[in-house]
């Protein structure tokens, strides 16, 4: 009895804060009804852009599922001091949009290697194989010969756009190796990572690769020790034998890499001082790696040694838009996959963030008449976003609705993972646990070392030059043929053929900004109030 008086008690307090700062425009008809209309008339005024896109602009989330786009819509709208939910993030800006499955041909739900191979290659493939076909097999090495195929930022740079990647994971992680890499597995980072059958055999490791396949103009990432023979010392960590080089053939691939650019401008960067003096204007080669492995989480980020995804984007756009025939570039918020993995949804949607505004920035530094704009993930993950929270409640905080074990749950939750903490039947109790915090990890349903993926489609946006082709739902290998016939590289030359001269027409996607409706409204909170007082008096 005590537990539900309290409960109640809590109710009457949220109404009454909710109370204090309500504002009456979402209550007035008129206020959905003419923003209704200023949406419906930018949509029919908007035009088809039919150009041939100049420039690729390709982000990728990974792991970014859209409850986890919903849920930093909401984050970054309460890390502005706004309610959250009308926030406008700058990818739902995007006019077009479209939905893609992202099964691979072995497993009902991907990985990263499969869903990069679909994307990035066009072609369909298994878990764990990068850059090859399905008839290649997870592991064996004489299965990847002979069924290679291409990605798009090498059909790119054959058609003569400068290239890049940009990820903040390693650079030979899943998505980044993609563009450049065939292994019939996407754990063969360095030679000392790959099995002496698969060596006479005669496949490469990743990072080898990197060097060797595709001359690319911008690599930006991580990935140091596995560049550097076993034992050479990290400059920034001389002490941590885990950040030493890994190579056991004695290659040192970044002075190899070096080497290789003699007669250009090339710079190699491993912290933040060198990279901001890399002059964009006179480079034409940049290769910066801040992290031996993965780059740290942008919560726990060290912005005197490592820059932002949003300096790096700027960075690798100012190098390569110098080219007259443009570019293709990849941008991956790597790292909000892997806080998924351990359960942490602070950090996965401080990520998703930080992702958005290098979308800003990738935006601010292009033309849209001229630079197709692609944004979707990869994959998602088994995070739910649950219980009746108020309106501009912490996304990150509890259900003011307890369960019926008469404790409180968060929000945001997983299907599985390493956040699995019911024992003897029972969930720990949570009313004096700070949810909020980075280290703070999601009750999870089943136990596992690390959460999953989940299968269920991904959006994918677009705006610029043939994005209305990004609609409906797709395959996912659909997407790299879109691309490519917008900005007429690889096999697929039609829109070249076909385009004639015609006026650019330059379209916004208007939406309400940040100020619209930020606070709590009354008539929501009192039939909140409504419902929680009588799911109480069933549980007295």
């Amino acid at each position: 009895m005590e537990l539900t008086r309290a409960a109640i008690s809590a109710v009457f307090l949220l109404v009454a804060l909710g109370l204090s700062s309500a504002k009456v425009e979402e209550e007035n008809p008129e206020f959905w009804r003419s923003q209704a209309r200023r949406t419906l008339q930018s949509s029919l005024d908007r035009k088809l852009n039919t150009n041939v896109a100049k420039n690729i602009l390709f982000f990728l989330g990974d792991g970014m599922g859209i409850t986890t786009f919903t849920a930093a819509r909401i984050l970054k709208g309460q890390l502005q001091n706004h309610t959250g939910e009308e926030t406008v993030m700058t990818m739902d800006t995007f006019p077009n949009l479209g939905l893609a499955k992202t099964y691979s041909v072995d497993f009902q739900i991907a990985d990263s290697a499969a869903t990069a191979t679909a994307y990035l290659c066009g072609v369909k493939t298994n878990l764990n194989t990068v850059g090859v076909s399905a008839a290649a097999r997870n592991g064996i090495c004489k299965s990847q010969k002979g069924n290679e195929v291409t990605s798009i930022l090498k059909w790119a740079k054959a058609a003569g756009k400068s290239v890049g990647i940009v990820t903040t994971t390693r650079v030979q992680h899943a998505t980044p190796a993609t563009t450049y890499a065939h292994s019939a597995s996407r754990k063969w980072y360095c030679d000392a990572d790959m099995p002496e059958g698969a060596k006479r055999d005669g496949c490469t490791d990743i990072s080898s690769q990197l060097l060797k396949n595709t001359d690319i103009d911008v690599i930006i990432g991580g990935g140091r020790k596995y560049m550097t023979p076993r034992g050479t010392k990290d400059p920034e960590y001389p002490r941590d034998y885990s950040s030493r080089g890994k190579r056991k053939d004695g290659r040192n691939l970044i002075d190899e890499w070096k080497r290789m650019k003699a007669g250009k401008v090339a710079h190699y960067v491993w912290n933040k001082n060198d990279f901001s003096a890399v002059d964009p204007k006179t480079t034409d080669y940049l290769m910066a790696l801040f992290e031996p492995g993965d780059l740290r989480f942008e919560a726990e980020r060290d912005p005197n040694m490592d820059p932002s995804i949003v300096e790096t984007t700027e960075k690798a756009i100012r190098i390569l838009q110098k080219n007259p025939k443009g570019f293709f570039l990849l941008v991956e918020g790597g790292r909000i996959d892997q806080a998924h993995h351990a359960g942490r949804a602070y950090m996965a949607l401080h990520e998703t963030v930080a992702f958005d505004y290098a979308i800003a920035k990738g935006l601010e530094l292009t033309k849209e008449h001229e630079t197709l704009t692609i944004v979707m993930a990869d994959h998602s993950h088994p995070v739910t976003f649950n219980g009746y929270p108020f309106r501009g409640q912490s996304i990150l905080g509890k259900s003011p609705l307890w369960a019926t074990d008469f404790k409180p749950y968060t929000t945001l939750m997983y299907g599985n993972g390493p956040g699995h903490k019911i024992i003897n039947g029972t969930r720990p109790d949570i009313r004096d646990v700070n949810t909020k915090t980075k280290d703070y990890v999601q009750l999870a349903a089943v136990p596992t070392e690390s959460a999953t993926h989940s299968g269920e489609d991904v959006v994918v946006l677009a705006r610029g030059p043939m994005a209305h082709l990004f609609q409906g739902v797709q395959e996912q290998n659909y997407i790299a043929h879109a691309m490519a016939y917008a900005a007429c590289v690889g096999a697929d030359q039609r829109h070249c053929q076909m385009q004639t001269e015609s006026p650019v027409v330059h379209t916004t996607f208007i939406s309400d900004h940040n100020s619209v409706g930020a606070a709590r409204y009354s008539t929501n909170l009192l039939s909140s109030l409504l419902g929680l007082l009588l799911a109480l008096t069933v549980l007295m």
